[in-house]
């Protein structure tokens, strides 16, 4: 399931009939887990003739997830698919995880262990229900977007919180017991800094208004009516998943001492908007915000550039 790639569809793909049958799967696996849980439990232990029906339900149930999930085509989107690979996998990977733990746990009791590997396979298989099921791919490009949206989110208003409580962003770092007090060399921002702070937050801001855009975009005008428009959806949804590793990256290199070249590293950004702008979410209505938060981008690395111009 990790490593495979579905083959295409022999017959025609229906995705109600698909979402049908995966839940239905998922249901049944979560029902297994909870028979098998159950039977070790307590002394005595189940027969070997029990513990042969008991094997068979749970391969049987674990197959039939992972036929289901072969179902969905590659056509119809990366991001789609990879949603359901990993609700997939975690459901497997937690059942492997509750049948380990029965065969190494203790007869006498039902242990914690038991206990919460049991639990884990449950909440795997009701992550089904969490799975977007719009048109297509475009329900799923939308949850990632929102997904990268809220990280970077994050990461602004955890910035922006640094700023705000003054010179020393370490200030509830303790004194360390064995190399005494910690010093301020390296945990205050400069002046010079401070002037470039201004510009990074420009950059993370603009990265969170472009996300929110997009997302917005999507929503109103994303098709997944032909092969194009599913990879340009799956084109967006990855370039916006190396946006958020970006605004983190860039946030941490923002803390004293500033490291001058990490704070360049969000090409990423322009990629976005440079992509967006030529595919079928951005009609001419929406190109207004594009050039404006392009600008805007400019604006600010250019001004990162100029102020660690000098330290490269």
């Amino acid at each position: 399931v990790a490593e495979g790639e579905p083959g295409e569809a022999r017959e025609p793909f229906e995705l109600p009939r698909f979402w049908d049958a995966l839940g239905q799967t998922f249901q049944v696996t979560s029902q297994e887990a909870t028979k098998l849980s159950l039977a070790f439990s307590r002394p005595p232990l189940p027969s070997a003739e029990d513990c042969q029906k008991l094997s068979e339900d749970v391969q049987n149930a674990i197959l039939a997830v992972a036929t289901v999930y072969y179902w969905l085509p590659k056509g119809q989107g990366t991001t789609l698919r990879k949603m359901v690979r990993d609700a997939t996998t975690e459901v497997v990977e937690g059942m492997i995880q509750l049948t380990d733990t029965i065969l190494n746990a203790p007869v006498e009791s039902l242990s914690q262990e038991q206990l919460r590997s049991t639990g884990s396979v449950w909440e795997a298989c009701e992550q089904v229900s969490n799975l977007p099921r719009g048109e297509y791919n475009q329900a799923a490009v939308v949850s990632a977007l929102a997904a990268c949206l809220g990280v970077v989110k994050d990461a602004v208003e955890e910035m922006e919180h640094a700023l705000v409580e003054g010179q020393d962003p370490y200030g509830d770092i303790m004194e360390d017991e064995e190399l005494g007090f910690r010093g301020n060399r390296d945990t205050y921002w400069s002046e010079a800094d401070r002037q470039l702070l201004s510009s990074c937050m420009g950059l993370m801001k603009a990265s969170k208004a472009c996300l929110k855009k997009v997302l917005a975009a999507v929503k109103a005008h994303g098709k997944a009516d032909s092969p194009e428009q599913i990879a340009q959806l799956d084109d967006l949804a990855d370039i916006a998943n190396e946006i958020s590793p970006s605004v983190d990256e860039l946030a941490l290199s923002m803390y004293p001492p500033v490291n001058p070249l990490a704070v360049r590293l969000n090409a990423s950004l322009m990629k976005f908007l440079h992509f967006c702008r030529t595919s079928h979410v951005c009609p001419p209505s929406e190109e207004g915000w594009v050039q404006f938060l392009t600008g805007a981008v400019d604006h600010n690395m250019n001004k990162v550039k100029n102020f660690t111009q000098g330290q490269l």
